[in-house]
């Protein structure tokens, strides 16, 4: 996992202030009760400078998350856009990650929110392989984790919040543990879900197949992004319920995310012992998909759908 590596500014509520003044204080609502929501977005660099993916998408989603938290965002998505453009603008890099977070400030304590302001912000910094520098060659090792997905009635999987993601680090550790990369997780009803931060697709007689958010996976952006690329390159995606067994002969299974991109999995563990994907080499929908994806994001071939926003350094 890429280090953090400080840039010079980070913007918080309105203002570009020094990386190193950017604090909160230790009674801070949010830091207590995981009541905030984030979103993970990649500018990327381009032979024009950097450029933003999917730039409005996430600010848009962020502010639904906050609706779903009854959270009001004090800003809207036209102001949240420019402030993320002025931020990559700041750091100077040619490309970086970018994590936009909105989070109840120091002031009120205890389970009630209604009274709690909010405060946002954003920061960038460097990012290399999210999954390891040799994912992408040999694949992710991937283990069906212990622990399930959340139920629809008790953390909300459609949004993106903070505290959702403690389910997440404890299937990512656990996977980490054993030896592996990453986690499958599977909803309370045993079907699949998604990984630990990343959606997942299957590929089946030619088919992709990903799950549904009924399944208690995100509304993942780059899931989207996947979906419509497999699509314009001709192949037939469905949105569908995926049972662990799918997963065991399936021609080719990858997982995709704003840090992730599009990684293929080469194998995966379960209780009935580790099996490998297909030949246990990337996938040739899997890699195509992947290089289409990273063209777009690079700006080396057409973007067809208006997603790469560019920045002005």
């Amino acid at each position: 996992m890429p280090t953090l590596v400080p840039t010079p500014k980070i913007w918080m509520n309105g203002t570009l202030v020094d990386w190193d003044k950017a604090q909160v204080h230790v009674l801070t609502h949010t830091l207590h009760y995981g009541t905030g929501v984030f979103e993970g977005i990649r500018a990327y660099e381009t032979s024009n400078g950097p450029a933003v993916f999917r730039l409005t998408e996430h600010i848009e989603r962020l502010l639904r998350s906050g609706k779903i938290l009854g959270m009001e965002i004090p800003y809207s998505v036209a102001e949240l856009v420019q402030a993320t453009k002025d931020t990559v603008a700041s750091t100077g890099l040619p490309g970086c990650y970018i994590r936009p977070i909105a989070y109840y400030g120091y002031g009120e304590m205890g389970l009630n929110t209604t009274p709690c302001k909010t405060d946002v912000a954003i920061a960038c910094w460097p990012w290399g392989a999210y999954l390891g520098d040799d994912a992408v060659e040999k694949g992710v090792r991937m283990k069906i984790s212990s622990w399930t997905r959340h139920d629809h009635n008790t953390m909300p999987p459609a949004a993106k919040t903070v505290g959702n993601y403690v389910n997440s680090s404890l299937a990512k550790v656990e996977a980490l543990q054993a030896g592996y990369d990453e986690a499958i997780m599977l909803a309370p009803n045993g079907l699949v879900a998604e990984c630990t931060g990343e959606n997942l697709f299957v590929v089946r007689n030619g088919i992709i197949l990903t799950p549904p958010t009924s399944a208690g996976a995100l509304e993942g952006i780059t899931q989207n992004s996947v979906t419509r690329i497999a699509r314009d390159l001709g192949y037939e995606v469905r949105v569908d319920n995926i049972a662990r067994s799918d997963l065991y002969i399936a021609e080719e299974i990858f997982a995709c995310g704003t840090a992730a991109v599009v990684s293929p999995v080469g194998q995966a563990k379960s209780a009935m012992g580790t099996w490998v994907t297909g030949d246990g080499q990337p996938g040739p929908i899997t890699m195509q998909i992947r290089n289409h994806l990273l063209a777009i994001q690079h700006g080396t071939t057409a973007d067809k759908h208006g997603w790469v926003k560019k920045v002005s350094l």
